[in-house]
């Protein structure tokens, strides 16, 4: 047992561009591929993803001073510092209970499998700590390690069966078959996404647009180009920032990069994940007798997407500019503004790239990430100073776009901390009636339209 700890502490310390390879090695031996090509196929996923967290790193070294600039400009006080989902992995991760949440997820997946109750294997252990911190604030909060463990079962049966819900996009609009995406900072939007995109497919305006950024730049030619909105949209941000000329053109060809290199970095994934896919679906068809298994992946895979990355840099400045106005947030976007592109992944799949809706909705999804991780900063900062994270001034809060900011990790928190003898069941209730819908309504309405078209 000891030995297995320490491979995994190793593993943990390591990160997802060393976790990665070796899971998806180990991944590719279980489902009959030669070591030779599992590993290749490893070590592919991991180049890509060491390539998607450079530029990422890259598009938050540029992108944050100038989005602080814009703030500081407007002379708002916003006291709950944004310090990005790095930071609030390094808490979760020193939590005294982190053993306990992440085998706890890990036999909730397993079980899941077994019962049929999901699809999804998930490979993607590095962000286990989404599922985590939800619970490492509720024990922090009640004191109690059954409530917080129980709050990461919670959130892993969520986000697992959200990420079978949503496969089918991201088969269907990103052309990944046999994936799933379980990473709770991309599925969270569609909790929010998909009533709303119902609502907006009854108002006529948004029903009858197909305006998509495939439109945009047919229409705007030259200026349509990806490479050129990108550095348009740097060089807008920049002037917005205060920069000066120098300042403002660097920034503009640092979004242009972002937007040519996220795409080149993503192939490998499918490079790598390729042969994968081809060997679980076979063997899932031999041991499960034709039942399809998804591998459940990083939302990185996707983030290189060009719709999704032109929406992304027009909701960063357009979160700047909410953060300032949006009655009762404290929250200063900053560090995980270069994370923006995860949080609209989806909402672009849903929509299918309207970009129109894709705006609306992702305006609506950033107010909850400030309105929720304005409402649980405190908590959040109460635990870093828990750990020993030194904060600096201590009338600073901090909180993240991750955390419980996210809308699915709130309302279970919120379930778990307060009055959960009330919360607990009633989310639970609300769940199960989701589950049935998507399960047993829509199910029955999507092979209804199939036996339509086939006649």
């Amino acid at each position: 047992m000891k030995i297995i700890m320490d491979v995994f502490n190793f593993l943990m310390a390591a990160g997802p561009t060393v976790m990665l390879p070796v899971i998806i090695t180990v991944i590719g031996l279980v489902f009959g591929l030669k070591i030779t090509r599992a590993f290749k196929s490893g070590l592919t996923l991991g180049i890509g993803f060491a390539g998607i967290k450079l530029i990422l790193d890259f598009m938050t070294t540029n992108v944050g001073p100038a989005a602080k600039a814009m703030v500081e400009r407007t002379g708002v006080q916003l006291d709950a510092l944004d310090v990005g989902w790095g930071s609030i992995a390094a808490v979760t991760w020193a939590s005294p209970i982190i053993a306990i949440l992440i085998f706890a997820i890990l036999i909730v997946n397993i079980v899941l499998l077994i019962l049929k109750r999901t699809n999804t294997l998930d490979v993607d252990i590095w962000n286990y700590h989404h599922m985590a911190i939800v619970g490492v604030m509720v024990y922090f909060v009640t004191k109690n390690v059954l409530l917080g463990v129980g709050a990461s079962v919670v959130m892993a049966i969520i986000t697992f069966k959200i990420s079978d819900w949503s496969q089918p996009m991201v088969e269907g609009f990103f052309g990944i078959p046999g994936v799933s995406l379980p990473t709770v900072s991309a599925l969270s939007s569609l909790v929010i996404a998909w009533p709303l995109n119902w609502l907006l497919d009854r108002i006529p305006v948004f029903r009858k647009s197909t305006f998509t950024i495939k439109d945009a730049q047919k229409y705007l030619g030259f200026f349509g180009d990806s490479m050129i909105m990108g550095l348009i949209i740097g060089l807008v941000i920049g002037v917005l920032a205060g920069f000066d000329i120098t300042q403002i053109f660097q920034l503009g060809v640092s979004m242009s990069a972002v937007l040519v290199l996220i795409p080149k970095m993503t192939s490998l994934f499918m490079e790598g994940l390729m042969p994968i896919s081809d060997a679980a679906q076979k063997w899932s068809q031999h041991k499960f007798k034709g039942r399809s298994l998804f591998i459940g992946l990083d939302a990185a895979v996707v983030v290189g997407n060009p719709d999704v990355i032109t929406t992304a840099l027009i909701i960063i400045p357009l979160t700047i500019a909410m953060a300032l106005v949006l009655p009762g947030n404290r929250v200063l976007p900053f560090a995980d503004l270069a994370v923006v592109p995860f949080r609209v992944a989806m909402v672009v799949a849903l929509t299918r790239g309207n970009l129109l809706k894709n705006i609306v909705i992702g305006l609506v999804v950033t107010a909850s990430l400030l309105w929720c991780g304005t409402a649980t900063a405190p908590v959040l900062t109460s635990i870093a100073k828990s750990v020993g994270i030194e904060l600096g001034a201590s009338s600073m809060l901090i909180s993240s776009f991750a955390a419980t900011s996210m809308i699915q990790s709130y309302l279970v928190f919120l379930a778990f901390s307060y009055k959960p003898v009330i919360g607990i069941p009633l989310l639970i209730l609300v769940f199960l009636g989701v589950w049935y819908y998507f399960e047993g309504i829509k199910k029955v309405n999507v092979e209804h339209a199939k036996e339509v078209l086939s006649n």
